[in-house]
Formats: structure tokens, C-alpha cells, sequence
């Protein structure tokens, strides 16, 4: 067994009185055992009785469910106003939310659904929960889910309001699958699992909670996505370091090419140039507004050019392998960004062709909030569990 995920962990470090211990040796013993020194472990940083520990949940051998990382992406991508600084750091491997602890991004597990909540699906056609047949009036799960059905409630045929919803959902696994720090991806989200908008299914042991099989047919193209997405994880290990970025190798952009104002709540368009050191630059686009946006795009270093990798607003082939990234963009000095889409650029040359992708190691500097967060090197041997 290669670990364990303890639900609603911070129980655990609670006295007998209920008050929570800074240091719990309960916790500690169970990160020392010698049978379970070497297995993951993994916390749901927050309990029933209010405590939220994320991003100081006991030692650094436990890593932790970055529910901060689920929020923030989540209202980015709905459209919320503010959202632009705390959506870098969550990209960035939440360094605003781990480094004073001394944790580093392998200790942030991202997510933007799981088991509690929401699929993925339902997170983009429910605009509130719907928990009537669990019994309890709708009064149990979350509220507040950052959500929206982008013009109906639930299950439509409208085109135009499903080509919203697949959109959004590739938008989602693009952001989790470039984001420093683990991925968690819920099973099926990858093609469209539901639970008709019951966001407490734990008591559904029925169709409402299986996984239905046949979405895989119905649903492929968000599949092919997805393994796209995480072939081009695979392919670049600049978005698997166990350390957080530094100023050096990273750019964060307005569309115009200047440094974003983070300060402006309007914003919802950013540009990331990832700079390779032992592979090829990678640039993020986001556009989580209405409107079109134009990206005034950097040089690409050694003469080379600018080649698409994702564009969650363009179909692409069935082919999975994001590490063919052969399509050179024709205008290389800007590139038009569709309403509510994302995108990753590739910048090829002689040094670095696309048989030739996986690469480097960078780090930078994460705006939080409004405000940059120097993040420290981190050892990268030094590694947490989970």
C-alpha cells in the first residue's frame, strides 16, 4: 500500500478537551512509525468542528488536500472579480500557503474536485447544490461551491451552453496539470462522471455515485484532453519540481507584454513564461473573461518559434501525445485568446524540437493577494510524503 488519505485530520490533533495541539505527538508518532515511514500520508487539513490547518498540518511528512488551491481555481475560472494574484500562487505551488511552515509544493495536493463535492461535470452545469434525495431537506453539503451553469440548471442540449461547459472543464485540467504540487484528479471527471448535482452523494450507493462507463464514449474528446494534458506534464519536468519557483526563470504578463496589475479585481487575463534552462520555454495564456483577449507574445529564445501545445477553444486530433507539439503559430507576435480559454505555447528550435521536450528545472517569483511572494530553493531531495 503506497499511503493513506485521513479524513477530516484535524481531529487527530486535538486534546481530550478538543483543543487543537501546535504539535501533536499523535501525528508525530504516526509520521515516525517505522511500518509507516516510508508511505505516503496524506490529510484532509480541516474537521468538523471548524479547524483549517492547511499549509500547517503537523511536519512536512504530511502532505495536504490544498483546498485553498480548490476554491481559488475555481472562482478564476467562474469569473470572480480579484482572483488574479491568488490564481498565480495557486499555479505556482502555493507558496503563500506552504513556505512559512517550511513545506514545500510536494506537501500542496491540487484539486478542483473529489469525492465530497461536486464532479467536475457538475461543478460547470449546477449552479446550487441538489440534495433532495439524500433526505435531509437539502440542507446537508457545502453551499458555497464556486460554481455556475452557464444558462440552465443541469443536463441541456443547448450546443452553444455544452461547448461553454467542455471548454471550462479542459480549462480546469489544464490549470491542475501545469500547477507545482500533486495533482488529484477525481475518477471520471475526465469524461463528464455526474451526480445530477448532489454535492453529498456519500449515502447514494446507486447511479447517482457509480461511474457510468458508457460516458466514455459519449465524452471522448475531454478524454483525449486529458491524456494530452498529462502527457505534456510527463514531457516537461519544469512542473513537477519539489521546489518553489524564484524570480529568475519566470515572467507573469498582462496581455500587452507589461506586468500585470494585480491590485486591478477586473483583471482575469494572464500571461506565464516558464523559462527553460535544459529544455524549451513554455508560455501560458488565461483568459477567464467574456471577451476575447490578444496576447502580445515575448520572443522565443535562439531564433526559435512559438509552436501550440493546448488551446482548450480549438478542437484538437485524437491523438494523444502532447509532446508533438508540430503546430508552429503563423502569427508570432501575438496570439488571439477566446472568451473563457486557455493555452500553452512551446518555444522550439534547432536546440529543442519536439522529439526532444521533456526538460528543466525553473522557479519564480508568486504574486499572492495583490502581492509577490519571494519563494526560497528549496532541496528537492528533501522530499515529503504524498
Amino acid at each position: 500500500m503506497d499511503g493513506f488519505r485521513f479524513d477530516l485530520a484535524s481531529v487527530l490533533g486535538r486534546e481530550s478537551d478538543g483543543q487543537l495541539l501546535a504539535d501533536s505527538p499523535f501525528l508525530e508518532q504516526i509520521a515516525e512509525d517505522p511500518i509507516l515511514r516510508d508511505s505516503k500520508l496524506i490529510a484532509e487539513a480541516w474537521d468538523a468542528a471548524g479547524a483549517y490547518q492547511v499549509g500547517s498540518f503537523s511536519e512536512r511528512r504530511w502532505a495536504e488536500w490544498n483546498g485553498k488551491y480548490r476554491d481559488d481555481v475555481r472562482r478564476f475560472w467562474r469569473g470572480d472579480e480579484g482572483m488574479l494574484g491568488l490564481f498565480a500562487s495557486r499555479l505556482a505551488g502555493s507558496a503563500d500557503v506552504y513556505q512559512q511552515s517550511g513545506k514545500g509544493p510536494e506537501s500542496s495536493i491540487n484539486f478542483v474536485a473529489a469525492h465530497d463535492g461536486f464532479t467536475l461535470n457538475d461543478l460547470v452545469s449546477f449552479a446550487r447544490k441538489h440534495n433532495e434525495p439524500n433526505g435531509e431537506a437539502n440542507r446537508d453539503g457545502l453551499d458555497e461551491n464556486y460554481s455556475a451553469n452557464y444558462g440552465v440548471e443541469g443536463e441541456t442540449d443547448d450546443a452553444a451552453i455544452e461547448t461553454l461547459r467542455v471548454r471550462q472543464i479542459e480549462n480546469f485540467l489544464l490549470t491542475l496539470l501545469v500547477s507545482r504540487g500533486v495533482p488529484m484528479l477525481l475518477a471520471g471527471d475526465e469524461f463528464r462522471r455526474t451526480q445530477r448535482g448532489n454535492n453529498n452523494a456519500y449515502c447514494q450507493d446507486n447511479e447517482m455515485s457509480w461511474v457510468d462507463w458508457s460516458l466514455l464514449e459519449r465524452h471522448r474528446e475531454v478524454q483525449l484532453f486529458a491524456r494530452r494534458m498529462l502527457a505534456l506534464r510527463r514531457a516537461h519536468s519544469v512542473l513537477r519540481e519539489e521546489a518553489f519557483y524564484s524570480d529568475a526563470d519566470v515572467a507573469w504578463l498582462a496581455p500587452d507584454g507589461s506586468a500585470p496589475n494585480w491590485a486591478e479585481a477586473r483583471n482575469k487575463q494572464l500571461g506565464w513564461l516558464i523559462r527553460g534552462k535544459e529544455g524549451p520555454d513554455l508560455l501560458l495564456l488565461f483568459n477567464a473573461d467574456t471577451a476575447p483577449v490578444t496576447f502580445a507574445l515575448p520572443a522565443p529564445p535562439g531564433g526559435g518559434r512559438w509552436h501550440l501545445a493546448a488551446d482548450t477553444a480549438r478542437p484538437w486530433p485524437d491523438g494523444p501525445d502532447a509532446a508533438d507539439s508540430d503546430v508552429a503559430l503563423a502569427d508570432e507576435l501575438t496570439y488571439l485568446l477566446p472568451p473563457r480559454a486557455s493555452a500553452i505555447l512551446v518555444a522550439l528550435n534547432a536546440s529543442y524540437r519536439r522529439a526532444d521536450v521533456p526538460v528543466a528545472t525553473n522557479r519564480a517569483v508568486v504574486p499572492a493577494g495583490g502581492r509577490c511572494v519571494r519563494c526560497s530553493r528549496r532541496d528537492s531531495r528533501q522530499r515529503a510524503a504524498g
